[in-house]
């Protein structure tokens, strides 16, 4: 069953956080994930949460999301990411 990572992000260095950006496709592709939603405009529906910059990933499972997010080509990124933005993650299981 797919996993999704939904990311919400605000960015705190847009110079570092645009190399994470250049940089992460590959990473996320090469462990069988794709993006269905990337930074466009979002709109508050009902609640008090104020998203800044979304994300959805899409992977296979959730072994291969685990894979991504562990894997020795991320942490680098990952590192950059967490330098560059506030970041709040969540990964949910499809159906």
């Amino acid at each position: 069953m797919p996993a999704y990572l939904i990311a919400d992000i605000e960015v705190t260095d847009p110079v570092g956080y645009d190399e994470y950006k250049k940089r992460v496709p590959a990473i996320i592709a090469a462990h069988g994930g794709r993006y269905l939603a990337r930074g466009g405009a979002s709109e508050v529906l009902e609640g008090t949460w104020r998203p800044k910059r979304c994300a959805i990933v899409e992977f296979p499972d959730l072994a291969s999301m685990k894979a991504f997010w562990e894997s020795p080509e991320y942490q680098p990124l990952r590192e950059l990411r967490e330098r560059s933005a506030n970041s709040n993650l969540v990964v949910i299981e499809g159906l």
